[in-house]
């Protein structure tokens, strides 16, 4: 899908969600180079949407998991100590961190 696409049904959902009451939490994508799937083009569609994430979209709060699971050496990897070995998917130490990460007052 087009950045924009995804972009869009994000405002969709977070304006319903914010109508019915609802806080809004919201993910960055993280890398995934190396899976199956992956080709620079959706690294750039993950890229845009991530930076629009990052935004002032109107959030109640936003968690960068781009940023904890990302390899400083290779951004669009995942670190590898967190790699459980499919180059997507989180290892135990990974969803650790991940988790770690989320603030409780957040949610």
């Amino acid at each position: 899908f087009p950045a924009a696409q995804i972009i869009d049904g994000l405002r969709q959902l977070t304006l319903q969600a914010k109508d019915r009451g609802l806080r809004v939490v919201v993910a960055t994508l993280g890398p995934f180079e190396g899976y199956s799937t992956w080709t620079p083009e959706k690294e750039a569609v993950r890229q845009a949407v991530n930076t629009w994430l990052r935004g002032d979209n109107g959030f109640d709060g936003l968690l960068d998991f781009d940023q904890i699971l990302r390899d400083p050496a290779a951004p669009s990897k995942v670190l590898p100590a967190y790699d459980s070995g499919d180059h997507i998917h989180p290892n135990d130490t990974g969803a650790q961190a991940l988790a770690a990460a989320v603030p409780l007052w957040l949610l």
